[in-house]
């Protein structure tokens, strides 16, 4: 048997370097060690006029045709970014009924966000490059970086909070994660697609310095510091051309500032001129407008904007080569680092490792928001206990738009608890409500919130289980939510819980802010975000304490939706179609709050704990310390030494003086105390997650440099700091700052 694999094995390879080598008499060998530029520019040589033409839009839902006389291989797209989407048919968005593409489904990125531990994203993207690569996909689509603007926004689930920082600091180990298994990672939306509302439609308008303050600070970093392979350009218009081909966003900034090398993809049908797209810097087409059945055509896929109108244009003359050859040039890039990669490794699908990263992230990413005592549990002080809530019984991985799963499992809530608790106790379950579509409200609600209160008032203690899900207008692509409050009547559903029953738990799903009009009565409330695979087992075992929640607030839960600058300002309409004018500026989440003075319900970075902290005094080490609170920062162009010298420490020491093992995030945020342009009042600028036994002290260790308090100058096109005094502000949250220390650059 031995013998024989390794036969087919040889026979395969050799049919690759013959198919590679056809059409010059000197092959380039598949697993040769020249470098992927020199490769990239043998094959550019080899490709006929169709052939690059062909490299540059899709052939399918997912894929792209490769070269197979030269050995090229296709590509082949999924839609990520919390796991492998089930296959498609061909030409359709219908199943192709395969049953063998059931995956590990991963939180969402907000839960992602809310661990505040970039090692998990490394973890997380790990897992998706190693399930991307057994399924032979070689561009994983996602993650999505795009600020949290308003909590309406359907897709807020899918990204990584409000703070530019936080989301350039979990994209990063994200994508060096999916890239480890030779799978492209394919970082989106650019930019600027804060909103589902007319997505297709607006026109964004935004200032230079915003845009490069707060929407392009974690894109900048997946090409930076990622070194991402792909980028999905937006549906949105910004300075009124569609982001698939921009001028401004693609050729000045990715291609230009950033030297991004690797290939633009089109979301699906975000393309709309030709000659835009070869202008304007995308490499690679799909989803234009065609079901298969368009028009009369052997391959529907030849009227693609870059496909037969663009080939056309070259043979009569109206364009040259130069900007296909450099599409084809980063396509072949991609392939080379990805399918043709000689150490691409095979990858592994549904392991028990893979769903137990599942459950360190799930953990991690649980914010406890409030508690008074009530948790954990001890399913043994009971004889009763009342599970509430259609989310406990049902899955929420299966839905999202692009971003839905086929899970291999996932654990329900309510089977979770039942497990746990065992013969401890007897677990009832009454669902409560019933989630439905908007205009399509079912007659059973009032009885099913009734049976509901009725129970609570004779169980000894009550577990709801709502919040969001992820249908439509809720938690889901291509559609905003309608408000600010829980769908499906839960308010009063919850309000009656609490009045027929103080020992409640709250725990709410979601990956977004919604109103809490109950939270005062509420003992404790769980924000659990969204599972994947190991939704309930994470969910059980923070009842019940075998978990200690460490998860922080990656969003500002305000108590109203007018405390969001969009809507304050009344400019986000979503009858509104074209200009969308972000008039905020910079002050959006905790940067508007303190702007506004505004009290949110939770703060960005929030989050309690089964234990206790105690934080130490702060100590700064610097070439040039003047006191513990003050240290000067020299300033100088000068190259590596001088700017090494200009770096300071910051420590503060942290100790656990509860019972249990958990977790304190220190988080670090700058003020300029007096700027020539107006500043947020604070940004974070580092953040520390520290893990701790009872009694252990740990050390929160910070290294900032004169980068950390430059700006952008709009009207100077650059990143600039200026002499003066800084704060810094060591604190658990946005709004909980224990320690100020001040700096001063000189």
């Amino acid at each position: 048997m031995c013998h024989r694999i390794i036969l087919i094995f040889a026979l395969s390879y050799l049919m690759a370097l013959s198919l590679y080598g056809q059409s010059k008499s000197s092959p380039v060998y598949l697993y040769d060690e020249a470098s992927v530029e020199e490769r990239v520019k043998d094959v550019l040589s080899r490709l006929t006029l169709q052939e690059k033409i062909d490299l540059i839009h899709a052939q399918s839902k997912f894929s792209s045709k490769g070269v197979p006389r030269l050995g090229i291989p296709e590509n082949w797209l999924s839609d990520g970014p919390f796991g492998v989407r089930p296959e498609n048919l061909w030409d359709k968005w219908g199943s192709a009924g395969w049953t063998n593409d059931a995956c590990t489904a991963l939180p969402p990125l907000t839960c992602l966000a809310a661990t505040w531990n970039p090692e998990l994203a490394y973890n997380y993207g790990k897992v998706l490059g190693e399930e991307a690569r057994y399924r032979n996909k070689n561009v994983i689509l996602g993650p999505g970086v795009n600020m949290f603007r308003t909590p309406v926004n359907g897709r807020n689930f899918e990204y990584m909070g409000e703070d530019p920082y936080l989301a350039s600091k979990m994209v990063v180990p994200y994508i060096r994660g999916v890239q480890e298994s030779k799978v492209a990672a394919c970082v989106k939306h650019f930019a600027l697609n804060n909103q589902e509302t007319h997505r297709s439609k607006i026109n964004v308008i935004v200032d230079d310095r915003t845009l490069y303050e707060i929407y392009l600070p974690a894109f900048k970093a997946a090409v930076l510091e990622g070194g991402v392979w792909s980028v999905m350009a937006s549906y949105n218009r910004y300075k009124g051309q569609f982001c698939c081909h921009n001028e401004y966003l693609i050729n000045n900034i990715l291609k230009g500032e950033w030297g991004f090398d690797g290939v633009v993809v089109s979301d699906w049908g975000g393309t709309k001129d030709t000659m835009q797209a070869i202008r304007n810097g995308l490499d690679l087409e799909f989803g234009t407008g065609t079901d298969g059945m368009l028009m009369d055509s052997d391959n529907p896929y030849d009227a693609y904007f870059m496909a037969n109108p663009y080939k056309n244009l070259i043979e009569d003359g109206v364009v040259g080569t130069e900007e296909l050859d450099d599409k084809v040039r980063r396509v072949l890039r991609m392939i080379f680092r990805t399918n043709m990669a000689k150490d691409r490794p095979f990858g592994s699908f549904v392991s028990e490792e893979h769903f137990k990263t599942c459950y360190d992230i799930a953990k991690e990413g649980v914010v406890l928001l409030k508690n008074e005592g009530l948790l954990p549990l001890n399913a043994s002080d009971y004889k009763t206990i009342l599970v509430v809530g259609d989310n406990a019984s049902r899955t929420l991985s299966n839905a999202g738009g692009s971003s839905m799963l086929k899970p291999a499992k996932e654990v329900l809530t309510l089977d979770a608890i039942r497990k746990y608790v065992g013969d401890k106790a007897e677990v009832k379950y009454a669902r409560g409500y019933q989630a439905y579509m908007p205009g399509y409200e079912p007659d059973n609600l009032d009885l099913l919130r009734q049976e509901a209160v009725e129970e609570a008032k004779n169980a000894d203690v009550v577990i709801y289980v709502g919040g969001l899900n992820r249908w439509s207008y809720q938690d889901c692509e291509g559609r905003d939510r309608l408000g600010y409050e829980l769908p499906f009547q839960q308010d009063a559903l919850i309000a009656g819980l609490l009045e027929a029953n103080p020992n409640t738990v709250l725990m709410l799903h979601g990956g977004t802010s919604f109103s809490m009009p109950w939270r005062d009565k509420a003992k404790s409330i769980v924000y659990a975000m969204y599972g994947g695979s190991e939704n309930g087992s994470v969910l059980s075992d923070v009842l019940f304490g075998e978990i200690n929640p460490s998860g922080r607030l990656p969003f500002t839960m305000a108590e109203y939706l007018d405390d969001y600058p969009s809507h304050a300002l009344g400019i986000y309409d979503p009858d509104n179609k074209e200009d969308v004018v972000y008039e905020e500026g910079l002050y959006i989440g905790y940067r508007w709050m303190n702007e506004k003075d505004i009290k949110p319900m939770y703060p960005f970075g929030f989050g309690l704990t089964y234990t206790g902290f105690e934080w130490g005094e702060p100590s700064i080490s610097s070439n040039r310390l003047k006191s513990v609170q003050e240290v000067v920062l020299p300033d100088s162009d000068s190259e590596a030494k001088a700017r090494d010298s200009k770096k300071i420490k910051i420590r503060i020491p942290v100790t656990n003086i509860g019972e249990m093992r958990g977790a304190e995030v220190v988080q670090l945020y700058v003020r300029d105390v007096e700027a020539y342009l107006p500043r947020p009042e604070k940004e974070l600028k580092r953040f520390c997650k520290l893990w701790l036994e009872p009694g252990e002290t740990g050390i929160a260790e910070f290294e900032l440099q004169e980068d950390d308090l430059r700006f952008f100058d709009p009207q100077k096109h650059a990143w600039v700091s200026e002499k003066g005094e800084f704060e810094i502000m060591l604190g658990s949250s946005s709004e909980d700052i224990r320690e100020t220390l001040k700096l001063i650059l000189v």
